[in-house]
């Protein structure tokens, strides 16, 4: 048992090495730089392939074929959504065959014994969350993996487009950045805790947190999101509006699709908010277009 162990561990540590690779290769070839939170739907459809949402109840679908295409659920959570999008993308740049992932209500629980799923989440995670972007993410929030709290955490993950236990998990597994002990005691914290935690009340809606340190990377949020963005911050345009300003920042509410300007004046502050339909259906591409008033 022993030498069968050992056997399944290097075997993981050599398709983990594999993936990781080609995540960055990835990114490269998509003309990303190994630091920056990237748009997974871009990056795929740098590498040809389709992406397009569904209103199916699964995690995702890739089909190879001409094009190539990867299926994703539209009732799956934002962050989750992009991260099944990374899992299959894995599948087509690993050579892989044409899969479908079943709906999975608990992410702790993963299908890490069949190689190619191993292999699609690794790559999965390294694609959105690259070693030197979680390092810097960490260094320019001053604070370490270890002994980040829970909320620090949640900024982060938020920052990567990515779930609060999927960081953990990633932290844990992927990086060696933190004990069994630390990701056990971060897991005892859920999103919908944390979410009343740094808004002071209980709330359904996704929080999305855009702290000081967000370095003008895109928001992408749904309508119905709420975005918790610095203090002073305003919106140029619509689609999103202030709904209360907290002792942690100014909260937003997304209220329509469509692209807007946001930033801090009197600072170097800036970001741009993509605004998609709640549950939107169709080619991932269009998520952000605004609504017709003509039709």
């Amino acid at each position: 048992m022993k030498a069968l162990a050992k056997t399944m561990m290097h075997n993981r540590r050599a398709l983990a090495d594999k993936a990781m690779k080609a995540a960055i290769t990835a990114r490269l070839k998509a003309g990303k730089d190994l630091v920056s939170p990237v748009c997974i739907y871009s990056i795929a459809e740098a590498h040809g392939v389709r992406v397009t949402f569904n209103d199916i109840n699964m995690e995702g679908m890739y089909q190879r074929g001409s094009p190539p295409r990867i299926h994703l659920s539209s009732k799956r959570p934002l962050p989750r959504r992009a991260y099944n999008c990374a899992h299959e993308l894995g599948h087509h740049l690993l050579g892989h065959g044409s899969s479908i992932d079943e709906l999975r209500e608990n992410q702790l629980v993963r299908p890490w014994n069949v190689p190619e799923e191993y292999s699609a989440d690794t790559f999965a995670a390294y694609a959105l969350v690259p070693t030197l972007g979680l390092r810097n993410a960490f260094a320019v929030r001053g604070v370490k993996p270890e002994t980040a709290t829970p909320i620090d955490i949640y900024r982060i993950a938020c920052l990567f487009g990515v779930g609060y236990s999927t960081l953990v998990t990633h932290l844990l597994w992927g990086e060696a950045m933190i004990s069994r002990a630390r990701a056990d005691a971060l897991r005892k914290f859920t999103p919908r805790t944390l979410r009343a935690h740094i808004l002071g009340s209980l709330t359904p809606n996704p929080l999305i947190v855009a702290d000081e340190a967000w370095g003008g990377h895109a928001i992408d949020a749904e309508v119905g999101h709420l975005l918790l963005l610095p203090t002073g911050t305003v919106a140029h345009g619509d689609a999103v509006v202030p709904v209360a300003d907290l002792e942690s920042g100014r909260l937003f509410e997304a209220m329509r699709p469509g692209l807007v300007r946001i930033d801090r004046p009197g600072t170097d502050w800036a970001a741009f908010g993509r605004i998609a339909r709640t549950a939107y259906v169709g080619r991932a591409e269009f998520r952000h277009l605004e609504d017709d008033a003509d039709e």
